[in-house]
């Protein structure tokens, strides 16, 4: 059984053009959602899935300085991209993370991956549906298998862009599965994503002030800087998260 991570991203965001390649603590952030990546138990290979656009020649260069896959596709149509990507190195489930999510913690995703794995007749399973955990810490599994036969099934623009939707709008179709954050993980208030510069100097300090202590901090000890410090979750309290729909 074939587990393998796409992480779609490009470096023309509309909100932070170029915050894969923004510097957190001496390296891209996308660098460092690949080594949080890496920590995982069940993921086999990492697929950055990027655009075939000039500005994201520097993506496809850092992917292969990191010794990991790379697919380039379409720029709009991100389901198809993703498709493409997961087709193309024959992989069974597909893990979804987005480039916005430089803090994930291996735990988490594992958490989504083992039920999963516990539960092999569901066809989603992930972390937003209710959500419980920090935004900046969505996982999610599906099969390829799933989303190549709804890649054929709808045109709808916002399917297109956001590629799990389709599957968690049709509840009636599709078995879903929320994992919940262990209680004292339980802060859905924290903003811990990366799509405006207030999140990127939150992320960037946490990073600055994690890293040297433990590479591979986790949310629990985000959690803990955050209770000692609570004014953190003010820096970008206010900012708007834009809806799929």
């Amino acid at each position: 059984m074939k587990i393998n991570a796409i992480v779609a991203t490009r470096m023309t965001s509309s909100r932070l053009p170029g915050k894969v390649m923004m510097d957190l603590y001496g390296q891209p952030a996308l660098v460092r959602l690949i080594e949080r990546l890496r920590q995982s138990k069940f993921i086999q290979n990492i697929v950055i899935a990027t655009t075939t656009n000039n500005e994201d020649d520097v993506i496809e260069q850092t992917a292969a300085a990191q010794n990991v896959l790379f697919y380039r596709g379409s720029e709009e149509d991100v389901l198809a991209r993703t498709v493409e990507a997961a087709e193309a190195i024959d992989t069974d489930y597909i893990v979804q993370v987005t480039s916005d999510c430089p803090l994930i913690d291996a735990e988490t995703i594992d958490t989504v991956i083992g039920r999963m794995l516990e539960h092999p007749y569901l066809d989603y399973v992930g972390n937003d549906l209710i959500r419980t955990y920090p935004l900046g810490f969505g996982a999610e599994i599906f099969r390829t298998k799933t989303l190549s036969e709804i890649n054929k099934i709808t045109q709808d623009a916002a399917d297109r862009e956001h590629v799990s939707l389709y599957i968690y709008e049709r509840p009636e179709k599709y078995k879903l599965s929320n994992v919940e954050a262990p209680v004292y993980l339980r802060h859905p208030e924290y903003r811990l994503t990366l799509d405006t510069v207030d999140d990127y100097n939150l992320i960037k300090h946490i990073f600055e002030k994690l890293y040297p202590c433990k590479q591979h901090f986790g949310l629990f000890d985000i959690v803990k800087y955050f209770q000692i410090h609570p004014e953190l979750a003010l820096m970008n309290k206010l900012i708007q998260q834009k809806k799929p729909r």
